[in-house]
């Protein structure tokens, strides 16, 4: 009686050690740190929830755009997004058509927003 509640038990934990592993390797949030890690684009957002930020990494640099929700000529949409930079040292070796990159990527997903860049991004679109 002890080993079968035993092997249940066992069974039980290496399904739980699955069912982490796979919950881990599923993460958005270890996506995003890869690849800004490797410096590649990845865009973290959830198109469902209006109150949650965008997050996006392209070369190394974190930025992160609030969406402010408005109308449209018949539906309510994301039609504002401020975007700021976490920290302004990683925006070394951006040039402006990254930032054009930046805002085509946004339009796909949102194609009524006007982007908004935030200090210091906004300096080198002047």
């Amino acid at each position: 009686m002890i080993v079968i509640l035993f092997r249940i038990l066992i069974v039980i934990a290496l399904a739980l050690l699955v069912y982490t592993w796979i919950q881990y390797y599923r993460n958005p949030l270890r996506k995003l740190r890869i690849a800004k890690a490797e410096g590649d684009f990845y865009f973290l957002d959830d198109p469902n929830n209006s109150k949650k930020n965008v997050l996006f990494v392209y070369k190394g640099c974190l930025f992160e755009g609030e969406k402010y929700v408005g109308t449209t000529e018949d539906s309510f949409e994301v039609v504002d997004i401020q975007v700021t930079v976490k920290d302004p040292l990683e925006l070394s070796g951006l040039r402006r058509d990254d930032l054009y990159f930046l805002e085509e990527e946004i339009l796909i997903r949102y194609p009524f927003a006007k982007i908004e860049w935030k200090h210091p991004i906004n300096k080198l679109l002047i």
